[in-house]
């Protein structure tokens, strides 16, 4: 907890005269009474009442420290924070063409690329993680944050149909997506600038190259890790003939050989998948990357909190008013 207006704790300072006036000078304005000989009271029991004669000086004391709390404004203790981590920046590039609906990984390529691409973003809370996404053409989804809540909802909206439906051209552009990919790296200033390129097709779409995308993410210090998703003979896809969904099979056509040429002019590696625990696999070997160390700033807003001060002032007020003026009443 922060207090927001610290010099008002300068007045409890008044406490002290107020004391030492109480203990000392008061006496002298209170009546007394003349006793020939006081030997009897000497080793009189004390009662419970002249015990807690002082009482309401003390809950009058406690009433005005509270107020001075009160005053000084007590906050929450959060507000922008600054801390360096060990992180890196990462780029994930997302094949969505319809093709991701081949069902030999289960549920199919893309639900399990989401899911596998979830546990792994979820297992780097320190990393900066982006998402693009690529068919016929790409674009970012997510650009790089470590607010990974948002883009785990932003890869949970992730969808094939946007091809299906014509918003952008179904097809695989590799050279896009990579390109697009290393676009969101280029002016990272992280030791370690990575980019998983994930797809299930061949390059058929584009203006740019894969080796082209490839050499410009080299030139930048980027490595790339590729993965090709799918069985590597014939995978069941769903198709929808006359309002009814039928099951056709569809050869693998996977560009094997410019994945392979992507990730080792890179640095990085290339990783096939033909199921979803050996996508696990991967995304596991790829979590070994080395880390560096980053700044990370977090906002979270402060809010008052007198509250329980001000209830406490009001109790300890009203009780020293009732003892004051009752149980421990003093005539005169």
């Amino acid at each position: 907890m922060e207090f927001a207006s610290k010099g008002y704790f300068l007045l409890l300072l008044l406490l002290i005269p107020y004391i030492i006036w109480y203990f000392l000078y008061r006496k002298k304005s209170e009546p007394t009474m003349r006793l020939s000989d006081t030997r009897p009271y000497r080793y009189a029991p004390k009662s419970l009442r002249m015990r807690m004669m002082h009482l309401p000086m003390v809950l009058r004391c406690v009433t005005y420290v509270l107020i001075v709390i009160i005053l000084a404004r007590p906050q929450t203790h959060t507000a922008w924070d600054n801390k360096s981590v060990e992180g890196i920046d990462i780029m994930l590039a997302m094949d969505v063409s319809t093709s991701m609906l081949a069902e030999d990984l289960k549920p199919n390529r893309i639900e399990a690329a989401k899911s596998v691409a979830t546990e792994f973003i979820s297992g780097r809370p320190n990393d900066n993680i982006g998402l693009t996404i690529f068919a016929g053409e790409a674009f970012t989804q997510c650009p790089m944050t470590t607010d990974h809540a948002s883009l785990l909802a932003l890869l949970q909206d992730v969808r094939t149909d946007i091809a299906a439906r014509g918003l952008i051209d179904d097809g695989t552009a590799l050279g896009m997506g990579l390109a697009n990919a290393v676009s969101r790296l280029k002016d990272s200033k992280a030791k370690s600038k990575v980019v998983i390129l994930l797809t299930d097709g061949v390059n058929n779409m584009g203006d740019i190259s894969p080796m082209t995308a490839a050499a410009i993410a080299k030139s930048l210090g980027i490595r790339v890790y590729t993965i090709a998703v799918g069985a590597k003979k014939v995978a069941p896809y769903p198709m929808n003939v006359g309002g009814t969904v039928q099951y056709v099979p569809v050869t693998a056509e996977i560009d094997a050989k410019t994945l392979s040429a992507i990730a080792s002019e890179t640095g990085g590696n290339f990783y096939r998948a033909t199921n979803t625990a050996e996508l696990k696999r991967i995304y596991h070997d790829i979590d070994q990357l080395e880390k560096t160390k980053m700044n990370v700033k977090h906002y979270a807003k402060r809010y008052e909190a007198y509250q329980p001060f001000a209830l406490l002032a009001i109790l300890t007020l009203v009780l020293e008013i009732l003892l004051r003026n009752t149980w421990l009443r003093r005539i005169p």
